[in-house]
């Protein structure tokens, strides 16, 4: 089968980053033809003037539409594009120049309906974006899955890098309106359709996450609250894994009471681990800065992470609440 590519950007009140994303589809390498189309979803502050700058540039289309959040513009996306496999990327990332190059390559050779690919952090970002950056992707942390190379065969891609065939995404409708959480969810669904997903190691993106300290915390609170609903959907895939930042908090609030008591091992052995994912972020960042922001990212992510999935699974999974109706924030209603 000839590969038609078409990526699919969904974008909410972000031209600025939309200038930056196409800039580097600008400069990738390789002569592979493709499509972008983008959906401005309900946006107040529109992309529209500069997608039209690229006109002349690029296999571009725009559409505008009411806001009804990032999953179902993601669909109407695919519904409007021309190829038959999409490449959904976030508004905040930034092509390497080898990207679809290597995409291509992967899937030429070992070919599958779903991919995902892993996020870096771009020698612009700032010291804060490296930070959480390393946060979210390192492997001493929770986010190494998503760029473990161990985790292909099973790998459950994320929507901010994440490639879909027409022929999966007509089968599974696409993504639903839980939102964080609709890429998993996905993915879950993909695989009891009978699809693969795989990890593309070298599609790599550079993943910008404009967020503050604040926005940080919302946003892993959220991937918190949201697990336990799909572990309820779909329980085969449930993973004591998914409790570590939790049973982690408990720890350190356990570790600071025995400290307080006199007893300072197990305090010890939490100063030993914040030491360790600084000297890997000095080492992987050369940055001294970075490194010591990336303590706080830490345990902002654990923290945000961890309460966000006790209180919603004590309310899902104990007190057997409505998802939809306990967290509305979670869910975006269709027009």
């Amino acid at each position: 089968m000839q590969l038609q590519y078409s990526f699919i950007i969904p974008v909410y009140n972000r031209p600025d980053e939309i200038q930056e994303l196409l800039e580097s589809f600008n400069a990738l390498d390789g002569a592979i033809p493709f499509e972008i189309v983008i959906v401005e979803d309900g946006s107040t502050k529109t992309s529209k003037a500069v997608v039209e700058t690229f006109s002349n540039k690029l296999n571009i289309s725009y559409y505008f539409k009411e806001n009804s959040g990032p999953g179902d513009s993601r669909n109407f996306g695919m519904q409007q594009a021309k190829g038959n496999y999409f490449i959904i990327l976030d508004s905040d990332c930034i092509l390497p120049k080898d990207y679809l190059v290597a995409a291509n390559k992967s899937l030429e050779t070992d070919y599958v309906d779903c991919f995902g690919g892993p996020d870096a952090a771009h020698s612009s970002f700032s010291n804060l974006q490296k930070a959480i950056n390393f946060s979210m992707t390192s492997f001493i942390t929770t986010g190494g899955i998503r760029g473990n190379k161990n985790s292909v065969d099973k790998f459950q891609p994320r929507s901010f890098n994440m490639g879909l065939s027409k022929k999966a995404f007509e089968a599974s409708k696409g993504f639903g309106r839980i939102h964080p959480g609709e890429d998993p969810d996905l993915s879950i669904r993909l695989w009891n359709l009978g699809f693969k997903t795989k990890l593309i190691p070298e599609a790599y993106v550079y993943h910008k996450r404009r967020i503050s300290w604040k926005n940080f915390y919302k946003q892993v609170n959220k991937f918190g609250m949201v697990r336990p609903i799909l572990n309820k959907w779909h329980p085969s895939t449930k993973k004591v894994t998914y409790w570590f930042p939790t049973l982690f908090c408990l720890g350190l609030i356990l570790a600071i009471l025995f400290f307080i008591l006199g007893n300072k091992w197990l305090l010890l052995a939490y100063t030993i681990y914040f030491f360790i994912a600084f000297l890997l972020a000095l080492i992987s960042t050369r940055n001294l800065i970075v490194s010591v922001l990336t303590m706080p990212a830490i345990l902002i992510q654990f923290i945000g992470y961890g309460y966000g999935f006790f209180k919603s699974t004590l309310a899902v999974s104990v007190l057997n609440k409505n998802p939809e109706k306990y967290f509305p924030k979670l869910f975006f209603k269709l027009n």
